[in-house]
């Protein structure tokens, strides 16, 4: 079976060196080793992601001289999926509404800080881990509010055994405080909590629809950011729960700004189609990103002495 690549920008904001980078390595290692490359659009926030952005990616990407076959998956097509799936968990009561607003969150863990010695828990990306029990009597008299659906992470563990061990398969560095055994990363999907898989305002989730596309488009290795590395530990428990094949990771490097931080959409870091305006050469971008031995020998599977 031939080895499926894929790149899954979001149309939300312009492209930039980082999405560069992940996008021209994906398509590297696809020719490397004799495999397929796709598009997805991660399109799933309808309001943001304009047919206008969706074809400004498709321009930059081109620009890129990548060659993806056709035709494009735009996640905007696959509401009905997502949501026989959220059937599924339903049927096994795996998830619950969560009518309670961003303010009643931080209002609740604020209360349960004042008896707490340490912080309150956090997950890997920083956030309160969402506080259910102190917010239960608050759902249950939110009937038509509008809701989140979230997942029982109790229930879930319990679901897929929770004394079995959950790994994923990695060939990239990884980060510091990773579990790793025979190139394996122990996955720990409770540090996320309750986490949201339908919001309010869409009928999905980035962790749902990312893992039921993958397997759809039948990805068997997935190459993106360290800054998604811990979010596979809860991918993992998904595919699990959903019957989804596992695909091998390889988390790469990022492209920092001159200041060491994570380029960024939403700090309106220079656009490629600002660079390509001002007269920036694909040339010039390959040195700018510069793609590495080492990072293309991780992607293959074997780092160089």
């Amino acid at each position: 079976m031939k080895p499926v690549f894929r790149f899954a920008p979001s149309p939300n904001g312009a492209l930039h060196l980082g999405h560069a980078f992940s996008a021209l390595l994906n398509f590297e290692l696809a020719k490397r080793l004799g495999g397929r490359f796709l598009l997805r659009m991660e399109d799933i926030d309808v309001i943001r992601c304009t047919p206008e952005r969706r074809a400004q990616m498709l321009m930059d990407l081109e620009w890129l001289g990548l060659e993806w076959e056709e035709p494009v998956l735009y996640q905007s097509s696959r509401f009905e999926q997502y949501s026989g799936q959220l059937e599924r968990l339903a049927q096994k009561d795996l998830i619950y509404s969560s009518s309670a607003s961003r303010k009643d969150i931080k209002q609740a863990v604020l209360c349960a800080q004042e008896s707490l010695e340490e912080a309150y828990p956090c997950d890997p990306d920083g956030a309160p881990l969402y506080p259910r029990d102190l917010l239960y009597d608050k759902e249950s008299k939110e009937d038509g509010a509008p809701s989140a659906l979230r997942l029982d992470m109790g229930r879930a563990l319990c679901e897929i055994g929770a004394d079995l061990p959950l790994f994923w398969r990695e060939q990239g560095a990884g980060l510091e405080g990773a579990h790793v055994i025979g190139g394996k990363v122990m996955a720990d999907p409770a540090a996320w909590g309750d986490v949201i898989l339908a919001r309010k305002d869409c009928l999905t989730s980035y962790h749902l629809s990312v893992v039921l596309d993958d397997a759809a488009q039948g990805i068997t290795h997935c190459v993106r950011g360290l800054d998604l590395f811990w979010a596979t530990s809860l991918h993992r428990l998904l595919q699990e729960l959903l019957d989804l094949p596992q695909p091998t990771y390889y988390h790469h490097r990022l492209i920092n700004n001159a200041w060491g931080e994570k380029l960024s959409k939403s700090r309106q870091d220079l656009s490629l189609a600002h660079l390509r305006e001002s007269g920036t050469t694909l040339r010039d971008i390959k040195t700018m990103i510069e793609i590495t031995d080492e990072d293309l020998a991780m992607g293959e599977g074997a780092v160089p002495k």
